[in-house]
């Protein structure tokens, strides 16, 4: 990491968040059919808690901040901010085509997090109560 007076800049090794063959390829299919040259990147982020857990997801973004970690893919990067890292070092993106529909999936999620995949309240599993 190099520091700087206003900020970082980082690069984002595989070690960091990995992409799977799959997700890049459907990552780089949908960047290349979005319309807008202002957008610049896919974002990677984190929102959410409490008993269901971190929510993980990904959309397009067109700036990038001064705290934002970034991975250079052939065709896009990916923009990771500095908190969101934080819940995301280690995890793999993923992309999966089941009967159900096709999607991206976050693995390991649970493990960079300490969580247990269970909520702490009422010990539903999935960690979600009711």
């Amino acid at each position: 990491m190099t520091q700087t007076a206003t900020g970082y800049t980082m690069q984002l090794s595989a070690s960091d968040l990995a992409l799977t063959a799959a997700a890049r390829e459907k990552m780089l299919e949908l960047f290349s059919q979005v319309e807008d040259d202002e957008l610049k990147a896919i974002r990677v982020f984190v929102s959410g808690g409490g008993c269901g857990g971190m929510g993980y997801g990904m959309t397009f973004t067109d700036s990038r901040s001064e705290y934002d970690a970034v991975r250079n893919e052939e065709g896009f990067d990916v923009y990771v901010d500095a908190v969101a890292l934080n819940y995301l070092r280690g995890v793999e993106i993923d992309y999966v085509e089941r009967p159900t529909g096709a999607s991206f999936v976050f693995n390991n999620a649970f493990a960079v997090t300490g969580g247990s995949g269970t909520c702490g309240a009422c010990g539903a599993a999935g960690g979600g109560c009711g």
